[in-house]
């Protein structure tokens, strides 16, 4: 079979994105996995979800079984180049850098010791924070929004 010997680039495979032309990346396999959309058992969408990526660690995560992995041979169609897999890690990375950074608001040390308030300094700017609630809001802020900025940029990816 000459697509046995066929090695695809990544950016090709994933241009096969929908449900009348769809391909997979599997155990660094590729499958025209078209002809299967309907009849899946988790429905067309679930195989779109894993299409523009390697979709080996869904695969398995499911849990599919023996003649499952028996009928992947018919829809194969050969093999993908490794070297062209986008790197999971480096694109939350370089996501992570796009981002800008959250600004320093490290609490400055009152003038006054017997004073309640809390004094919060950024680049530019100096404020002053009275309510012990707001402080509290600041800090968890603080520790609350570079994560969220980093699981919005690796929901983006995904």
């Amino acid at each position: 079979m000459e697509s046995e010997d066929k090695t695809f680039i990544f950016d090709d495979v994933s241009e096969h994105n929908k449900i009348e032309d769809c391909w997979v990346i599997i155990y660094g396999k590729v499958y025209n996995v078209t002809p299967f959309m309907e009849s899946h058992p988790g429905g067309a969408d679930t195989i779109l979800a894993a299409t523009r990526k390697d979709a080996t660690t869904a695969f398995e995560e499911i849990g599919h079984s023996e003649e499952a992995k028996e009928m992947m041979g018919k829809y194969y169609v050969g093999k993908i180049d490794q070297s062209t897999l986008p790197s999971k890690h480096s694109n939350v990375e370089s996501m992570a850098n796009k981002i800008a950074p959250a600004p320093d608001l490290t609490p400055n040390p009152s003038p006054n010791p017997t004073s309640n308030l809390t004094s919060y300094k950024t680049k530019n700017h100096t404020s002053t924070i009275s309510d012990p609630t707001q402080v509290f809001l600041v800090k968890i802020l603080k520790f609350l929004v570079p994560f969220m900025i980093l699981g919005l940029a690796y929901t983006a990816l995904q």
